[in-house]
């Protein structure tokens, strides 16, 4: 899979795929598997040393690899195409000169507080944690290297590092996660209220539709059980002086405003599914290295002197 983190860095890839007969290729290469040159140029029908400029802007791009030298095609160079996901990320690197942006990320096992009930597991991207269905193992001291981290009901509580300069205000907090519910087994109908909660006051709660895993996460481990939860989907919280939104859609009346935070304070954040929600259907959350999005929890501070 090729990750593309911003949108300069994909430019030469996007250039290398603006092109009808560059794409024609690549769809020759995934019906064949592999070709050489003097197999492709005549499926084109135009000449080896027009196909060539073609393939080494491919080649470049890592799209596609050549092989010089290969059994039974004498010195023909072999064509195959060399990754099978293009993953870019729209919004990239923050490009923001706006000198009042704090941001950080937590990974996901760096949690400070905790309530688990099974099913329950907790896991690094290359093996569990202890066993399953087991709340003494988010104990663990492997916890800090964890990848997923998945619980029926109760809460995961973060403190968000607060790192601002002296003297300043928090006037807006973004959050942003992979997540989603946690079934038995794998269920893509299975709705659960999952609930925000900042330093105890409740601003708002999301229903997840379900517990994804009919095809693999983008980042899930090879290892991974096919019947076990997958991916999940990226939800993004902001709380300022409007109001909370997520995804830009708001939620509560609840605002930055009421917990008067500054750079001295301390900030913790609770992801929960209460036993009395009306759809009690688990939470699962999904560091960067599983799931289909190559992060952890996500913060963006945005202050102010005060």
């Amino acid at each position: 899979m090729l990750h593309i983190k911003n949108l300069d860095d994909g430019l030469n890839i996007f250039k290398a795929l603006g092109s009808e007969l560059r794409i024609n290729i690549i769809k020759l290469l995934l019906e064949n598997k592999e070709m050489n040159m003097n197999e492709l140029a005549s499926s084109l029908k135009i000449t080896n040393g027009a196909l060539t400029s073609h393939i080494k802007k491919l080649e470049e791009t890592g799209i596609v690899k050549v092989l010089k030298n290969h059994e039974g095609h004498g010195n023909q160079k072999i064509c195959k195409v060399e990754i099978d996901k293009i993953l870019i990320d729209i919004e990239g690197e923050q490009t923001e000169k706006d000198q009042n942006i704090y941001e950080t990320e937590i990974p996901v096992g760096y949690y400070s507080n905790y309530e688990i009930y099974p099913t329950c597991g907790i896991s690094t991207s290359t093996a569990l944690i202890g066993e399953v269905d087991d709340p003494r193992y988010f104990a663990h001291p492997d916890r800090i290297n964890a990848g997923i981290i998945w619980l029926t009901r109760g809460y995961v509580e973060y403190i968000i590092p607060n790192l601002l300069p002296n003297s300043t205000k928090i006037d807006q907090l973004t959050l942003s996660m992979e997540i989603s519910s946690e079934a038995p087994g794998i269920n893509s109908d299975w709705p659960s209220d999952i609930s925000f909660i900042l330093n105890d006051i409740k601003i708002g709660t999301w229903t997840s539709p379900g517990d994804f895993g009919e095809v693999r996460g983008i980042f899930t481990p090879d290892w991974w059980f096919p019947n076990w939860n997958q991916y999940g989907l990226l939800k993004m919280i902001s709380i300022n002086k409007k109001g909370t939104f997520l995804d830009g859609l708001k939620i509560s009346d609840v605002n930055i405003n009421q917990f008067a935070l500054d750079y001295k304070s301390t900030i913790r954040f609770r992801l929960q599914v209460s036993e009395d929600a009306r759809n009690v259907g688990g939470l699962t959350i999904f560091g960067s290295t599983f799931g289909n999005y190559n992060q952890d929890i996500k913060i963006r501070i945005k202050y102010s002197p005060l």
